[in-house]
């Protein structure tokens, strides 16, 4: 589903400070080479991730789903002095790519990288977290918000990729995924330790910050 008209989205893109030669060049390669490459941030979006991150200034980044790595890399551009960004893969056939650019960019010391469980890997990270990003199984959406809420410091921001799901959160009938996604949002929003804004770019990201 196109939320915006492509012209439009494309004005945007081409309005918006160009990301590094290292994500482009992994852009190019997820899509020749990776299944389901729409998985992947991507020019516009990244350049969001990024901002978010520079605006926020982390000391420490959670990544719940890797992919290749471009959001990891977007992130990271964010850091304070002396942070360090953790990003979590299930997929290990995909670490060799992710790890390939990670030393390409300028932040291979300062992103590590967890091949996993999430869930596991998640409690073993000591806290605070200031920044997360939750872009991986739909259906653990809910369980990921309750494992790291209690770690993310007070102001801190969790951000949830995919809200929308190609519009099917308005739709009646509604596959698993889908009413995850719908529990989510929903329990998001309800959650009085935090404030939530859900913005529709590209599939819908939920900017969520804790009060």
């Amino acid at each position: 589903m196109q939320f915006i008209d492509k012209s439009l989205e494309d004005y945007c893109r081409d309005m918006s400070s160009k990301p590094p030669e290292y994500l482009m060049e992994l852009d190019r390669e997820t899509h020749l080479k990776v299944l389901s490459p729409n998985m992947l941030s991507g020019y516009l979006q990244g350049r969001v991730l990024s901002m978010i991150s520079k605006l926020v200034r982390p000391s420490k980044v959670v990544e719940i789903g890797t992919y290749t790595g471009y959001s990891a890399l977007c992130f990271a551009e964010g850091l304070a002095e002396n942070g360090e960004g953790h990003t979590i893969e299930v997929n290990d056939e995909l670490e060799p790519m992710i790890r390939k650019y990670f030393e390409k960019s300028p932040f291979g010391d300062v992103i590590h990288l967890h091949i996993g469980d999430a869930t596991e890997v998640i409690k073993n990270l000591p806290a605070p977290f200031d920044l997360v990003f939750i872009d991986a199984g739909k259906q653990d959406y809910p369980l990921y918000f309750d494992l790291v809420i209690d770690k993310l410091a007070k102001g801190g921001i969790i951000l949830a990729d995919n809200v929308l799901w190609s519009g099917k959160v308005i739709e009646e009938k509604r596959d698993e995924d889908t009413e995850a996604l719908v529990v989510f949002n929903d329990k998001v929003r309800k959650d009085p330790r935090v404030e939530v804004v859900m913005l529709p770019i590209r599939d819908g990201i939920s900017v969520i910050r804790k009060l």
